[in-house]
């Protein structure tokens, strides 16, 4: 039989006792000398639709270490992709009624709060990517990105979907004829629907978290992306042939639950500004690296590519009913800061 542990004393005090009470005293110090902010970290979720493989993921992964550590563990940022948390439009709802913190999604999903950020996605109004750079990154972007907080949304920046080429599983299109009779999944925006309507397609709004598989089962023909995303959401599984049409470019905003952010300090508001605009050039680089590399790929897979379709020919049909009639509900203003803000030639 095991002898009882003899209790030691010390002034009459069990030792075990006073062991507790200097570990107790111990953890209390240490506590009172860690930063309030190290206890109590504020946690902002950060949702998108994209695959992990995505540039956006990407760039999404970046902006959480750069707030990370330059907010020195006070704002944890966690990242939930491919639509974990809902389609493009549930996270924009959710992101208002801040049952999420921040969203990244295409402008199109945007568009039915503020009309005015239609003009991002008038068929061919960009000529490339820097002229499309100068108007997000100057005085025209932040008016735009400004309005979202009337829809309790804080705008911190700009990312990118990037140029929109058209894929199908029927067959090439080489010019504007070669679109008609598509069915084509497109986002809700107004200036999309109607510039493949005016093609002569049946373009058929839906989540980009249901294309896929509409793809397979032939519920559509094709859809419009970026060659980035066309290669990370694996649709050169489920299309044949691709055609470099760069018929529109889709920004993405980067916004956050307004009140949320309005209940940050000004220095961790400002970080977060500072990290997403960082971020966004960081998403920009990444996409510019990969996509001649993607290109080849989307080839090895067996894509029929036509690199020079007669971009002309959809242009003339489609630019300038298009641009009118936004220009009917929000005046010419918008139109003419960003035919102005356009690069000089070199």
């Amino acid at each position: 039989m095991r002898k009882p542990l003899e209790v030691i004393r010390l002034n009459g005090i069990p030792f075990d006792v006073i062991n507790r009470a200097t570990r107790f005293a111990a953890l209390t110090a240490v506590l009172a000398a860690m930063p309030l902010t190290a206890m109590a970290a504020t946690t902002l979720n950060f949702a998108h639709t994209h695959p992990v493989e995505d540039a956006q993921h990407l760039a999404a992964e970046h902006f959480a270490e750069l707030v990370n550590e330059r907010s020195d563990g006070e704002l944890q940022v966690r990242v939930f992709p491919n639509g974990q948390l809902g389609s493009d439009s549930a996270q924009v709802a959710n992101a208002r009624g801040g049952q999420v913190d921040i969203v990244l999604t295409g402008n199109p999903y945007f568009t039915g709060l503020v009309g005015e950020l239609n003009v991002l996605d008038l068929p061919f109004l960009f000529d490339d990517y820097d002229h499309a750079y100068a108007v997000l990154d100057g005085e025209i972007g932040q008016s735009l990105l400004d309005r979202l907080g009337e829809h309790e949304l804080k705008g911190l920046a700009f990312w990118e979907i990037g140029f929109r080429n058209l894929t199908n599983s029927r067959h090439p299109v080489e010019s504007a004829a070669d679109i008609e009779g598509l069915k084509l999944r497109t986002t809700p925006n107004p200036a999309h629907i109607a510039a493949f309507e005016a093609l002569g397609a049946n373009p058929t709004p839906m989540p980009f978290t249901e294309l896929f598989t509409s793809l397979e089962t032939r519920t559509v023909d094709g859809q419009e992306n970026p060659v980035s995303l066309i290669r990370s959401a694996n649709f050169y599984e489920v299309q044949d042939h691709l055609s470099l049409t760069a018929h529109a470019y889709t920004a993405a905003p980067l916004v956050m639950n307004k009140a949320k952010f309005d209940s940050l300090s000004a220095e961790q508001q400002q970080l977060l500004v500072d990290a997403a605009i960082e971020a966004a050039q960081f998403e920009r680089t990444e996409l510019a690296d990969r996509l001649t590399g993607d290109l080849e790929f989307l080839k090895e897979q067996g894509m029929q590519v036509v690199e020079a379709p007669d971009r002309a020919s959809m242009r003339e049909i489609v630019a300038e009913p298009v641009q009118a009639s936004f220009a009917e509900k929000y005046g010419t203003e918008l139109i003419e800061a960003i035919e102005a803000a356009r690069p000089a030639a070199q």
